[in-house]
């Protein structure tokens, strides 16, 4: 069976981390995020998945190759210019076989059953079957009301909290596109090649004036949009709590920390877990690493500092008496001695932030 993965988008909720890496592969508990969605269609029969890719796509064929050592077939589908999210899909057309198509939003992080959604629609015989997640603020995505049958009634594109409280009137108004679909291949002849064109504006609400079967599955299984700083760093949280089940690298010690291979720790260094350590990562004596945090490969950090709920990402060299919370740190950045960074932070790779500098999120 085969999925394909909407990953052409420029990343720009998380920049500045994505002017030089592509969203797809931007580190999640020290793997390339795509890694982990690969994985999960894999675990549910997916033998081929296709890449729909637009924005650095070089660095993401570099590291995914035909996908053979990941024990499925990878292609690859280029977009010229960004397509929309059906367009970007009918893009990917040639790749498409006869039985059901799984499209996963290369936003999201998940463990949810892909082979459930799959039996079930076979069993509605749909020609378009949405995963919906309830949510508490339904504002910032597409809302989706279904009937007692499962069947999509309404699409409501960011409703504002006025119509949420008339639609309120009816039950819980909090079923939202989950960006995980399975679908008729089919219903991409009367998509125009080419032309930037939407499943959640044109082609779901179009199939549903036609009185196709578009159907929803709910499901509560973990699920995040990843493409914001604040929830890139809730998805770490989720990870080392273990409310999502994804592949964490290394090796868990009774510390509740994950730590990598040939990592050089001080014996006064405290782990406060949960954190993960990547590989050959040096830390200096009486420093803390605690709550949340992550450290890349190779990260070297100085004595007596203190990390919080800090993600650091590769190769990134910090001094001594440093204090990091709540922030992101690119690739191969130094910080000098005596520095603070507070929460919100975020750090462009090769930053350069000088002896005692106090940055704060405005």
């Amino acid at each position: 069976m085969k999925a394909v993965i909407i990953a052409g988008g420029l990343g720009t909720r998380l920049r500045p981390l994505t002017y030089n890496t592509p969203k797809p592969i931007v580190p999640v508990a020290n793997r390339a995020f795509v890694l982990h969605q690969i994985a999960l269609l894999r675990q549910h029969g997916i033998d081929e998945v296709i890449l729909n890719l637009h924005y650095l796509s070089d660095s993401i064929k570099q590291l995914l190759d035909d996908g053979k050592e990941l024990g499925l077939k990878i292609s690859y589908s280029i977009e010229a210019r960004p397509l929309g999210t059906a367009g970007a899909v009918k893009n990917a057309e040639e790749f498409f076989g006869d039985g059901p198509l799984v499209v996963f939003n290369g936003d999201v992080l998940t463990d949810i059953n892909i082979g459930q959604i799959i039996d079930y629609h076979k069993k509605k015989k749909a020609r378009a079957t949405l995963t919906l997640t309830r949510v508490e603020d339904p504002t910032a995505y597409g809302l989706i009301l279904i009937g007692e049958d499962g069947r999509v009634r309404h699409f409501i594109e960011k409703p504002s909290w006025e119509q949420l409280a008339n639609l309120s009137a009816g039950g819980p108004a909090d079923t939202v596109n989950a960006g995980i679909y399975v679908l008729d291949p089919k219903i991409f002849e009367t998509v125009p090649r080419g032309v930037e064109y939407s499943f959640e504006r044109q082609l779901f609400p179009e199939l549903l004036a036609a009185g196709e079967p578009v159907y929803g599955y709910v499901t509560d299984r973990y699920w995040i949009d990843i493409g914001k700083p604040l929830q890139y760093q809730q998805a770490h949280e989720a990870i080392l709590r273990g409310e999502v089940a994804v592949k964490v690298s290394g090796t868990r010690t009774d510390r509740r920390a994950w730590l990598g291979d040939n990592c050089r720790l001080d014996k006064t260094v405290k782990l406060l877990g949960p954190v993960i350590i990547g590989r050959d990562v040096t830390i200096g004596p009486e420093t803390r690493i605690k709550d949340y945090t992550v450290l890349g490969d190779s990260v070297t950090i100085g004595r007596e500092g203190t990390l919080s709920q800090a993600i650091v990402w590769e190769r990134t060299r910090i001094g001594n008496h440093v204090s990091l919370n709540g922030c992101l740190v690119g690739y191969n950045c130094v910080i000098e001695d005596n520095v603070v960074i507070g929460p919100g932070v975020v750090l462009a790779d090769n930053t350069v932030v000088k002896r005692g500098s106090l940055l704060c999120s405005p």
